[in-house]
């Protein structure tokens, strides 16, 4: 049941994503309202979902570079880099010459945000909730932001269907037949680093229909091996780093505690690309639709 489907990354890539996911607890930057005429000719975008949108809506070519976490489309792999989201260097965007900056909230460190915010160079940030408003409101601002309102309409109204869609297929499944899964971040020293709750991955699992087998914890947390065996699993979720550098099914299967589970014991691994799987963007309906396919088969 092992899927494993997800573009050539490299190292650097594919740890920023991961520790993207993690939600380190940073101090949000405030949430200004948009200029009535932001100039964004020459901007530059923090956050995977943020630059998606950015393209979605056909204004890419206002983008002159991107975070490390902006991977899709594969065009804006070729914009300059100006670093992990949430470890931005003031000097390296500044030195872009932007007109403007859009940054997921939670971006960071809070000592960088405060430097732009007093910069010349208009800072504004986009609201992150995983959930299906969350999706849509991210749009919406997005959209605001670049003085495209109507676009950004058009754009919710496509991936308001789509989701709606999604969701209620995998809501058809009778609540006795819904699985537990098990999103597992990393496993260093043989510590399984879980999903809770308030996280993407919780926010996915349930759009997909499924129960998050460890939702009694907020946030990212190591688990004991007692944890693991009482959260009985029937399903391993994983992000495939396609760099090499993920924990192996072999290693996965052999850890002490794993090995009790359902999931361990009916080789139920499923591996998906990380930013199509958490982002919670544009795609999240696929997402949603391919998650509950390798989960349940259909």
């Amino acid at each position: 049941m092992t899927m494993r489907k997800a573009p050539r990354s490299k190292r650097l890539r594919a740890m920023a994503f991961s520790a993207t996911v993690i939600g380190l607890s940073l101090a949000p930057v405030s949430n200004a309202p948009a200029a009535e005429k932001l100039n964004t000719t020459r901007l530059v975008s923090v956050g995977g979902d943020v630059t998606e949108i950015i393209y979605a809506l056909g204004e890419q070519d206002r983008l002159i570079a991107r975070d490390t976490t902006s991977l899709y489309p594969e065009a804006a792999t070729k914009l300059p880099d100006v670093g992990y989201m949430r470890a931005l260097s003031p000097e390296g965007i500044l030195a872009m010459n932007p007109t403007a900056i859009i940054a997921i909230e939670g971006s960071g460190p809070p000592e960088a945000m405060n430097v732009l915010k007093s910069a010349s160079v208009p800072f504004e940030t986009v609201p992150n909730a995983y959930t299906r408003e969350g999706i849509l409101a991210k749009i919406d601002r997005v959209g605001d932001l670049l003085g495209q309102p109507d676009k950004a309409k058009a754009l919710e109204e496509k991936v308001r269907a789509d989701l709606d869609v999604a969701i209620a297929d995998a809501a058809k499944r009778p609540e006795g037949e819904r699985k537990r899964i098990l999103f597992i971040l990393s496993m260093q020293g043989g510590k399984i680093m879980a999903s809770g709750t308030g996280t993407a991955a919780d926010g996915i699992i349930k759009l997909s229909g499924s129960v998050n087998a460890v939702g009694n914890f907020p946030g990212y947390k190591p688990l004991t091996d007692e944890a693991i065996v009482e959260a009985k699993p029937d399903v391993i979720l994983m992000m495939n780093r396609g760099d090499g550098s993920a924990t192996k099914d072999e290693d996965l299967l052999k850890q002490p505690a794993l090995a009790l589970t359902p999931a361990a014991q009916n080789k139920a691994i499923i591996r998906m690309d990380g930013l199509h799987l958490l982002g919670f963007g544009p795609r999240t309906a696929s997402a949603v639709r391919e998650l509950n396919a390798a989960i349940y088969g259909s």
